[in-house]
């Protein structure tokens, strides 16, 4: 019997189905690369968003509860006839309290309580102090008030004291029955007077809001009424003053009349 030997063909490396082509290989380490980088842009995220909340804690921190930042004083603006010192009394600016937490606001009003004080403006002057910008009520008449002059601003208030009557500034008369509102329309008034036509006046008689009277220099008187139309009155005033006259009523600027 003759004996048949088969061969067996010889095997090297991995079977077929477990060899890694290097289109398999380059597409895995692409993927791992974009793993890496995934990851990182995570961290990454974290990282930032971690030094953002630490840099607006210390900024929190140094803002609203440090030392550095609070209030030192005030810095005051805009004062020609108050003493500064007057505007920081009235305003009683919190010393060591935050300036981010200083309530502006009230701050403001306390200013403008004051009767020199037309309005203010109050703002942060970073890094200690609290700023005050004043804009002062201005004389255009003076009032004799309780043994006094005082002087009159065109909102009809009473804000400042004079030790003698002042030269230059027209006086405004009244009577113990004269209200606070008769004096705003006295400001109002001469507000509408223009510059010219004012320096005729010597005084102002105000009996009430709507009697109110101009004494011209040389004796003239003008019936004005109340405020209302002033500016017409003023220009109907000017033209009648062409023609001298004793008395000149403009209560009603549409049909004034003259007196001789």
């Amino acid at each position: 019997m003759t004996e048949t030997r088969v061969r067996t063909p010889a095997t090297t490396g991995a079977p077929p189905n477990q060899r890694t082509s290097p289109e398999i290989e380059s597409s895995r380490r692409r993927f791992v690369r974009r793993q890496r980088a995934r990851r990182w842009r995570l961290l990454r995220r974290v990282l930032v968003g971690l030094l953002v909340m630490g840099v607006v804690a210390g900024l929190g921190w140094l803002v609203f509860f440090s030392s550095y930042l609070s209030v030192q004083g005030a810095e005051v603006r805009g004062t020609h006839v108050l003493p500064a010192a007057s505007i920081e009394n009235a305003a009683q600016v919190p010393k060591g309290e935050p300036l981010a937490t200083v309530d502006l606001g009230a701050i403001q009003a306390r200013v403008e309580d004051l009767a020199a004080v037309r309005w203010a403006e109050v703002s942060r002057a970073w890094p200690d102090h609290v700023r005050i910008d004043v804009t002062e009520r201005t004389a255009v008449a003076v009032v004799s008030w309780e043994g006094t002059w005082r002087g009159l601003d065109t909102d009809g208030v009473l804000f400042r004291s004079y030790p003698s009557r002042p030269a230059g500034l027209p006086e405004v008369r009244v009577t113990s029955s004269t209200s606070s509102d008769a004096l705003v329309e006295t400001g109002a008034v001469i507000a509408a007077l223009p510059a010219d036509l004012m320096q005729r006046v010597e005084y102002l008689d105000v009996r009430s809001i709507d009697a109110i009277s101009l004494h011209l220099r040389g004796g003239a008187v003008v019936t004005w009424g109340s405020s209302d139309q002033s500016a017409e009155k003023a220009a109907v005033l000017q033209v009648l003053l062409r023609n001298p006259a004793k008395v000149y009523d403009v209560t009603a600027p549409g049909r004034p009349t003259v007196r001789r």
